[in-house]
């Protein structure tokens, strides 16, 4: 029984990166050795094991062969007679398929290291087209490696191509590419993934409505990219620069989905996308079966964005119902979120970048506020429910009246997005 370590972790260790979890590979051996030694199989699909003292994944060397269509159609093969090689030849990219023996030894059938030299996600066999979930998950490691110079080889973009075409992708249930999804949504360049799964054409059928943004103008006095799919990637790339939280750059990506359903006839304005949006976004959210945090974060990007980048214009009763709205009262903490999508949102435009964007002070300043009125014992005695609520509501407000606006410095046209624009 020989053991090896593969695929992400010795990846990473040539690029000089901290692997963030070990995989190994058994070669010789059979599920009832294992299990006679202490190891504890997982799953009933795959010969996994995990180790009794590290808990680490280790695999017996397997070959699979396509059976039926999608992720799940497979017949796999594990044998003490699979060889290392056999094994590595099975994976997705090149980069993937170097495994390290227990002396240092790298085995390397496929040219992985002359791919990471090159900085290339390249396809190991014709036999990736089998998987569609390595459609995602190119994606994804785009997403990871993109600042590092990786480009995708374009016979593995073609091939990525025509496993779309194949209709294979729409195999995927509902819960993988979701789980895909945050995933790349917390990597350094979510942007990248986005552009690639359009440039192959996977992202209209995975995330149609996210799809359907391209090609949309918008006025270019507020948005110099003017096309809302543009203006998505540099959203993307505004976010994960603020914040690496995947809830609040799933935010972000989600934000502009009611632009998508703006009559032609109507462009570039898009008056009540905000509304549209966020039941765009629950459709979106119940098909992937989306968490409620990452939903509910969402809906209110969508419907709240533009309230949020016009809060130095609002008056007391407009921005107290923003605050009520989007139950900031209740959770400040997730209050902040949206205004770190927003921010991404005012950030992810031609000529936003650099600009101030005081909103954001503005409105925790403005939360703090609302949440600190309270009503004495005396105030509230004798009354009702509803008169107490009047009470909180009227001195909310007077906070509100009295809470002073950033130096007009900072608060002129031109920070301020238009109304149907954002």
């Amino acid at each position: 029984m020989e053991v090896y370590l593969v695929g992400g972790a010795v990846r990473d260790e040539l690029l000089g990166r901290t692997p963030g979890e070990r995989d190994w590979v058994v070669v010789g051996a059979t599920p009832e050795e294992l299990l006679a030694a202490g190891y504890r199989r997982v799953g009933n699909d795959f010969p996994v094991f995990l180790h009794p003292v590290t808990g680490e994944e280790y695999a017996l060397a397997r070959t699979e062969r396509k059976t039926g269509r999608g992720y799940r159609g497979f017949e796999t093969r594990h044998a003490p007679d699979v060889t290392l090689e056999d094994d590595l030849r099975r994976r997705d990219l090149t980069i993937n398929a170097i495994a390290r023996a227990a002396d240092g030894t790298l085995i390397d059938p496929c040219g992985g290291q002359r791919d990471l030299a090159a900085r290339v996600l390249r396809h190991v066999s014709p036999a990736f087209v089998e998987d569609p979930v390595r459609v995602l998950r190119v994606a994804r490691l785009l997403a990871r490696f993109a600042p590092a110079g990786f480009t995708v080889a374009p016979e593995t973009l073609a091939l990525l191509r025509t496993m779309v075409a194949a209709g294979e992708v729409d195999a995927l249930v509902p819960e993988r590419v979701w789980q895909e999804t945050i995933r790349a949504l917390g990597e350094p360049a979510p942007a990248a993934w986005l552009r690639l799964l359009r440039e192959c054409g996977a992202l209209a059928r995975v995330l149609p409505e996210v799809d359907a943004l391209y090609g949309v103008p918008q006025p270019a006095r507020w948005h110099p990219e003017i096309d809302t799919g543009r203006h998505l990637e540099l959203v993307l790339a505004a976010a994960a620069e603020l914040t690496g939280e995947p809830r609040i750059v799933c935010a972000a990506l989600l934000h502009d989905l009611g632009k998508g359903q703006t009559p032609r006839e109507r462009w570039p304005a898009h008056h009540g996308h905000g509304v549209r949006g966020a039941a765009l976004v629950q459709q979106l959210a119940s098909r992937l079966r989306m968490p409620n945090d990452c939903r509910d974060l969402a809906c209110l990007a969508a419907r709240w964005h533009g309230h949020v980048h016009r809060a130095l214009e609002l008056r007391p009763g407009t921005l107290l119902g923003l605050l009520e709205g989007a139950d900031a009262l209740r959770r400040p903490g997730r209050f902040g979120e949206l205004l770190r999508a927003c921010e991404a949102d005012f950030r992810g435009r031609g000529d936003g970048a650099a600009r101030p964007y005081p909103q954001a002070a503005y409105l925790a300043s403005a939360l703090a506020a609302a949440r600190a009125v309270t009503l004495s014992a005396d105030e509230h005695c004798g009354c009702s429910g509803d008169q107490i609520a009047a009470l909180l509501r009227e001195q909310r407000l007077a906070a509100l009246a009295a809470l002073p606006k950033p130096a007009p410095a900072q608060s002129t046209a031109a920070i301020r997005p238009g109304r149907d624009a954002v």
